[in-house]
């Protein structure tokens, strides 16, 4: 799996594209990951700006909700090394101890026809993280690459910004939005996708509140259910 590859030319070009975010998506909430990680840039915050616990969380809540990334309003307004912010939060994640394979996942994935399709991943986080998170959950290997927020590029790109799926589609080698397949727990990333013109599907967990003006046109509890809204990708579904 390459970070940023080469476009590639001929037939495999003109295969859609079914771009998988990472974090909350390819494992579950309930893993407790994000909680983990919202500690971690509190204290972040706390210790680096100097701020009480309750300021802190504020404004990393204040931070999120404007750019999609805590770590944009860090480099933005505070002049923060972003590497450094990486290392001290998603690198200091104990997620050997949370995230195990996962064969349901895996069975899957592979279920897709690649050469129908290609698997792409896009992640706010760094590339880092992103590839620890899918070699722990022993999937690496299906995916043909991976987009990721570059932290060490100022400014700083990340969902839902719609450069970012520019990104994505530039280097995952696809040019038309109607072949750009999308899945993201984030009600403000599936938003921005659809409104761009992708097949946006939103991942609502099962045990969480469904939103009362749906993010996209699909809206799904479990990735299984991807076999229904995507059957022309699955092996198993397009079998006689």
């Amino acid at each position: 799996m390459g970070s940023q590859p080469e476009v590639p030319n001929g037939a495999t070009a003109s295969r859609p594209v079914l771009f998988f975010d990472i974090d909350n998506c390819l494992y579950p909430r309930s893993t407790k990951v994000h909680d983990l990680m919202a500690d971690l840039i509190d204290r972040y915050f706390a210790t680096h700006l100097g701020l009480p616990e309750e300021e802190a969380i504020k404004l990393h809540q204040e931070y999120y909700k404007n750019y999609g990334l805590a770590i944009e309003g860090l480099v933005r307004h505070h002049q923060i090394d972003p590497l450094d912010y990486n290392a001290k939060v998603d690198d200091a994640l104990p997620l050997e101890n949370i995230i195990k394979k996962n064969p349901k996942l895996r069975e899957l994935l592979e279920d897709i026809d690649t050469s129908k399709v290609k698997l792409w991943l896009l992640t706010n986080a760094y590339v880092t993280h992103g590839r620890r998170v899918v070699k722990l959950l022993g999937i690496e290997d299906l995916f043909e690459g991976l987009t990721y927020c570059d932290y060490s590029k100022i400014p700083i790109i990340c969902k839902p910004h719609k450069d970012m799926f520019a990104k994505a589609m530039k280097e995952a080698g696809v040019e038309r939005m109607e072949d750009c397949y999308f899945v993201d727990d984030s009600y403000a990333n599936a938003e921005s996708a659809e409104k761009l013109g992708w097949t946006s599907v939103h991942l609502v967990e099962e045990g969480l509140p469904v939103p009362g003006t749906p993010a996209s046109k699909y809206q799904i509890r479990h990735l299984e259910e991807l076999r229904g809204i995507m059957p022309q990708f699955f092996k198993s579904s397009n079998q006689v």
